[in-house]
């Protein structure tokens, strides 16, 4: 696989040199490769958000470098400034950041600062706001008379109408019901699919990255401790739970069982493998 964005030896440290200096990076190597789907969990205060805010230049390293398909995105502030619409960042509850008259504007504002003409600014408000399911009657619409859910599509529509190599989602889905959560969760696959984007997507929820990722990234304590399939990583579930996370709901009822002397697979991290698990149990037992 090409890699798309990466970190070497990144390290960041807030208020250098104060009574207050904190290490929230340390000699970090990342990398994102193109088209990917790929999940960052971590505890809160692990280091996750200031990593993610170095992959578009939001924050620069404090050493280390950050790589944009093979450049320094610091080599000039032209490169950093085309970085920041290569690489696109959702805040968490990025619904608290529109501003604009009309959904139409806020959506338009990013395609706008690249300085694209009307024609094709249109084209990517409309195709952005479709990718999140907002139909036309709504862009002339306040955001602030939309619904959270609403809001939060808009949101996320306004850095997709820049169509981003990298698309960075911070929680996308917090605070969101379960339909909410799994409206947002099928709007970014689809602009994954339709673009062959790099998705990245920062989650508290186990559940949620094991069924969507094609790899983790675990952040702990400033560093990156270990990366891989989520059935590589969900089967260091002592370490996640020492690190204050832990592992989907089936992994652990899998993980249980296979203590107490019950033949099944311990890598079960979705309900469709534990149906398929369970299964596979009964036929070896003859019940079915």
């Amino acid at each position: 696989m090409e890699p798309i964005i990466q970190t070497e030896k990144l390290c960041h440290t807030y208020s250098a040199g104060t009574p207050f200096e904190r290490f929230a990076l340390v000699d970090v190597d990342f990398t994102a490769y193109r088209g990917e789907y790929l999940g960052i969990i971590g505890h809160t205060g692990s280091g996750k958000s200031t990593l993610i805010q170095h992959l578009n230049g939001l924050l620069k390293p404090t050493s280390g470098r950050v790589l944009f398909e093979g450049q320094d995105i610091w080599e000039s502030k032209e490169r950093t400034r085309q970085t920041r619409f290569q690489v696109g960042l959702v805040f968490q509850y990025p619904e608290y950041q529109l501003f604009e008259e009309t959904v139409y504007k806020d959506i338009a504002f990013g395609p706008k600062n690249m300085k694209l003409d009307d024609g094709e600014i249109d084209r990517r408000v409309r195709q952005s706001a479709e990718f999140v399911g907002l139909g036309p009657e709504i862009l002339e619409q306040s955001p602030f008379e939309l619904s959270g859910g609403q809001k939060r599509r808009v949101a996320i529509a306004g850095v997709i109408a820049m169509e981003p190599s990298v698309l960075i989602l911070d929680e996308p889905t917090a605070g969101l019901d379960p339909v909410g959560v799994s409206d947002i969760l099928r709007n970014i696959h689809d602009y994954h699919v339709a673009k062959n984007a790099t998705i990245i997507i920062v989650s508290h929820s186990m559940e949620e990255v094991a069924r969507t990722v094609d790899r983790l990234v675990v952040v702990d304590d400033a560093r990156i401790p270990f990366s891989g399939t989520p059935r590589e990583v969900f089967a260091h579930e002592e370490e996640l739970v020492a690190m204050g996370l832990g592992v989907p709901q089936v992994t652990r009822v899998f993980h249980r069982l296979r203590r107490l002397g019950v033949d099944v697979d311990d890598t079960v991290y979705t309900m469709e493998q534990a149906k398929a698990a369970f299964l596979d149990v009964l036929k070896r037992k003859g019940a079915v």
